[in-house]
């Protein structure tokens, strides 16, 4: 077990440090290959309720798209009778080809607009489905804090669920779109091409010669040629944006944390060093910025020479069947107009190749997180470590509990545990390593080390760390989290803050607040214990959060529990006896040695500080 946790722990990233390294995706999980990374995410969808709305979005846009294609060869086609006309100063068959054209044009103004509209709702649909997705599979049960063991992939999910959610909805659509409309485009022209191209006849040898699908095979041959030089140009920005999407999102994430701490940063006048820190990381950003710069430079003398050349490549091509042969004005437009269109078509990787490394990134990225996210049980469980198993028995055995960190190890002295209902129970920290690693341990987050922890059933269970969760919105649905504030009457919800000497929070209820930031950390915690009374649960685990209590409120706390919760068992972690109470076990964590296995406990303090409070602190 030591060697997997070995590896496990070469793999993890110093999360939360401005330090980390650059996003590698070496070691996602699942398949490297568009196809089985896109298998995984149309799995996904198919599985969901949004498939069939997409479905029906899909079917709508190909029916547009297909009379839009259709418009656009009878468009094409009316080329040759409008500049005949023009070449034979037909003034009456003039105006019959501009009423022809305005019908045409009306028709395909129409279509373009429906399109419009079924490719946004596309988007939003795509969009919804990819974000629920992911937050589904990220908000079951212990997956936000265990992910952040899976190494740097556990690395700002909020980018990946928001901003790559967000981007790669559109530029799969964008791109889907796109090539199908493109796709229909050459089939339709190419045939159209083709029969034309019998009409241009080139001098050879001294002979008139047709031959056939001219058009189309240097129609073809320009495409290739510029899709070569589009491939290798181009190929470094799959690469370059994968990069850029990590930078940014650990710029953001390193931007979010120096917010959220702001007082400390001033109170300690880091302000100089964190400025530091935040530019270290712009210009790490920077370097990779200016790299891609200059890839999408050099993709642009691709792209615009290709584009530029393509106004004269069709006239030059067809010149001889006029200058030679008996091709008319009209005819050569109708031919030039073709061999645009099927450009058009066959364009669309050279003009897109920027947005396909774009989406070939960001998908990437995607579709490893969600593979992690849906591996991360199995891939922990591999591992051994502590065993958890919630039964419906009504004690909690700990056998031979030790947990460990990059900093030591340590152990419960009494090798077997057992906690009865309505016993009140304290484990005496004495390893000096917090309440980060034992509570959570517990609380099933923390599988490195060993023993077997039999816990009654999970709902009957909370936990209340030193700083608990409050979620962003009104102080009733902070009370009643996470069970929707209907639930408990405000009368219910007023006293329990009167109980635990907020009382005077009762009439904010209804106030939406950062409340983290509002209340100070005792006030948070006397908070968290009025839950704690609304819920009413058989267990309460504590770490060290009576003790950042002040004594009038840590004597009214625990009044609790002789009182309203007098039957409810609960398990105290602290690093010094608790003066005037009594418990029905004392228990001792006691240092082991330097062990080194498992991650490093900054881990849990910073990177899995917010994935973390989504599953401690409240009832499963």
């Amino acid at each position: 077990m030591a060697e997997k946790l070995d590896i496990l722990t070469a793999a993890l990233p110093m999360a939360g440090h401005a330090e980390a390294g650059p996003y590698r995706e070496e070691h996602a999980p699942g398949g490297h290959g568009v196809a089985s990374q896109l298998y995984v995410l149309a799995k996904a969808l198919r599985a969901s309720a949004h498939w069939s709305p997409l479905a029906l979005l899909a079917v709508g846009l190909i029916a547009v798209i297909v009379c839009t294609t259709v418009a656009q060869v009878r468009l094409n086609a009316w080329n040759q009778p409008f500049y005949d006309a023009i070449a034979q100063k037909d003034a009456q068959a003039f105006i019959v080809q501009v009423g022809v054209f305005a019908l045409i044009a009306c028709a395909l103004i129409a279509l373009n607009a429906t399109q419009t509209w079924l490719h946004e709702t596309t988007k939003v649909r795509l969009r919804n489905w990819l974000t629920s997705d992911l937050l589904r599979e990220w908000l079951k049960p212990r997956r936000p804090v265990r992910i952040v063991w899976s190494g740097e992939i556990g690395i700002n999910p909020d980018q990946r669920i928001h901003e790559d959610a967000r981007h790669l909805s559109e530029l799969t659509a964008d791109l889907t779109i796109g090539l199908t409309q493109s796709g229909l485009l050459l089939v339709s022209f190419l045939g159209v091409l083709w029969m034309l191209s019998e009409q241009i006849t080139l001098p050879i040898g001294g002979q008139h010669v047709v031959v056939p699908g001219y058009m189309v095979w240097c129609a073809l041959l320009y495409a290739a040629t510029g899709y070569w030089f589009s491939w290798r140009v181009g190929r470094p920005l799959i690469a370059l944006n994968a990069q850029r999407y990590a930078g940014e999102a650990q710029l953001r994430a390193m931007l979010v944390r120096a917010s959220e701490h702001a007082d400390g940063i001033a109170l300690n006048a880091g302000e100089a060093d964190e400025a530091k820190r935040l530019q270290t990381q712009v210009d790490r950003l920077l370097v990779i910025l200016r790299r891609l710069v200059k890839s999408v430079a050099r993709l642009s003398l691709v792209t615009a020479g290709y584009g530029w050349f393509a106004v004269i490549v069709p006239l030059l091509v067809a010149a001889p069947g006029y200058f030679t042969g008996d091709l008319t004005i009209g005819a050569l437009m109708m031919v030039v107009g073709a061999f645009n269109q099927v450009q058009q078509a066959l364009r669309w990787f050279v003009d897109n190749f920027r947005g396909i490394a774009d989406w070939r990134a960001t998908l990437l990225r995607v579709a490893s997180f969600r593979q992690a996210l849906t591996n991360v049980e199995g891939n922990q469980a591999g591992l051994g470590g502590i065993e958890i198993s919630d039964q419906a028995g009504q004690r909690l055995v700990l056998e031979k509990l030790q947990v460990k960190t990059t900093r030591g190890s340590a152990a419960l002295a009494e090798p077997h545990v057992e906690i009865a209902p309505g016993e009140h129970v304290l484990i005496l920290d004495r390893a000096a390593m917090g309440e980060s690693v034992l509570f959570r341990a517990l609380a099933g987050l923390w599988p490195w080390g060993s023993g077997r922890v039999i816990r009654p059933a999970r709902v009957s269970m909370m936990f209340l760390p030193q700083r608990p969760y409050l979620p962003i919105g009104s102080l009733r649905a902070a009370l009643a989290y996470p069970l929707p504030p209907r639930q408990f009457g405000d009368d219910a919800l007023k006293a329990a803050l009167e109980r635990t000497g907020l009382g005077y929070l009762g009439a904010l209820l209804g106030e939406r607040q950062h409340w983290y930031r509002e209340l100070s950390v005792g006030e948070q915690q006397c908070l968290a214990f009025a839950r704690m009374l609304l819920h009413r649960p058989q267990w309460v685990f504590i770490g060290e959060a009576i003790d950042l209590l002040e004594e009038e409120h840590r004597r009214r706390v625990l009044s609790i529990f002789e009182h309203e919760l007098a039957g409810t068992s609960v398990v105290s972690m602290r690093r010094r006896p608790a003066p005037n109470r009594h418990y029905a076990q004392v228990l001792h964590l006691l240092p082991l040695g330097p062990a080194a296995v498992g991650p490093h406990l900054n881990v849990s303090e910073d990177a899995s500080e917010s994935s973390a409070r989504c599953a401690i602190g409240a009832q499963s």
